[in-house]
């Protein structure tokens, strides 16, 4: 149960958490709940199964601490659409056996982590070696591959197409009733549901904070959806450091698990060197919608573009830097909503 605790404080897309756990003496199964979605945003729930492998991270991290030797084993297989009755199905099954406990720094930093949507600090130089210390990381492989960048020009030309792609997607009802259907502005809200975004956790100035709440609360909620909440391209230019996450296939399952792993590890990383960070993705998501919409493949020719390796193909964006506001910890649920029996 130790693990399963640890699973849940992952990161997921709007925080729908989309996760649920079949545990027994001797493994945790891993349920994806496809009724918890983001509709048209993510048609294909790529980045649910990219939350997936977040919250499998987290796990197989704390494995050891916790006494067990873990084996590993995917369910494979394609996404597809959104089914109009969704179900939840297997995902991955974690074989435990007893083992010496040895703790980490990745394991240690899982409950301080947390998606930080404040402005970067770029006074602040990135500490030596962190592009290489990144790069290092365990994950890298074959199937997936992480693109670093840190030059203006670079990242200026990544924020112009996360705008663009915010624009177009958000001018579609269905995708902005989809992204509403999370938020959650109201205190009795978050304790009924304890899942989606809060206005605590949209990376506003406490002064801020308190002008967005005496906003009515329709207007409050499409600008949250949106992502449009305090100049959303001007704090991405913030960040010194923006990555991309590519992989070899997109819609395979395993390697959309894949990704999250290495994103929910290189957040562990960042936060136990006191570094903020948080996902920007509106560039990948926007492939997602005009292949559901069966338009050419615009978004992902401007991404590999700028990744110039067409092969790899970007499925997540992130931002990196050094914090100037403390993040907020988002609602979760509790271990026992998320068991299957």
């Amino acid at each position: 149960m130790a693990l399963v605790r640890a699973a849940i404080l992952a990161a997921s897309p709007h925080n729908t958490q989309p996760w649920r756990f079949k545990v027994s003496n001797s493994a945790v199964e891993l349920h994806i709940d496809r009724q918890r979605n983001v509709g048209a945003l993510d048609p294909y729930l790529r980045e649910e199964f990219i939350g997936m492998g977040c919250a499998l991270e987290n796990l197989l991290l704390t494995a050891p601490p916790n006494g067990y030797s873990a084996s590993l084993s995917l369910a494979p297989g394609q996404l597809t659409a959104i089914s109009p009755e969704p179900q939840s199905e297997l995902v991955a099954r974690v074989d435990l056996v007893s083992a010496e406990r040895a703790a980490s720094e990745l394991y240690q930093a899982i409950p301080r982590r947390h998606t930080n949507r404040g402005p970067y600090d770029l006074r602040k130089p990135l500490p030596p070696g962190l592009v290489g210390a990144l790069n290092r990381l365990p994950g890298s492989d074959e199937q997936v591959r992480l693109f670093i960048f840190t030059a203006e020009a670079e990242r200026q030309r990544i924020v112009e197409l996360s705008s663009a792609a915010n624009t177009e997607i958000y001018s579609d009802p269905q995708v902005e009733a989809a992204s509403q259907r999370w938020i959650r502005l109201k205190s009795a809200e978050v304790q009924k549901f304890r899942d989606g975004l809060t206005i605590d956790n949209f990376g506003l100035p406490p002064f801020t904070t308190a002008l967005a709440k005496a906003l009515p609360e329709a207007m409050l909620t499409r600008m949250a959806a949106r992502g449009q909440m305090h100049g959303y391209a001007e704090r991405m230019l913030t960040a010194p450091l923006i990555g991309i996450i590519a992989v070899r296939d997109r819609y395979a399952r395993e390697q959309c698990l894949a990704a999250g792993r290495l994103w929910q590890r290189a957040h562990l990383w960042a936060t136990a060197r006191g570094l903020a960070a948080r996902p920007a993705n509106e560039s990948v998501e926007l492939i997602d919608y005009q292949r559901m919409l069966g338009r050419p493949a615009r978004a992902l020719a401007q991404l590999s573009e700028i990744t110039a390796d067409p092969p790899w193909q970007p499925t997540f964006v992130f931002l990196m830097g050094h914090p100037t506001l403390t993040a907020h910890a988002s609602p979760r649920r509790s271990v026992q909503q998320v068991l299957n029996s």
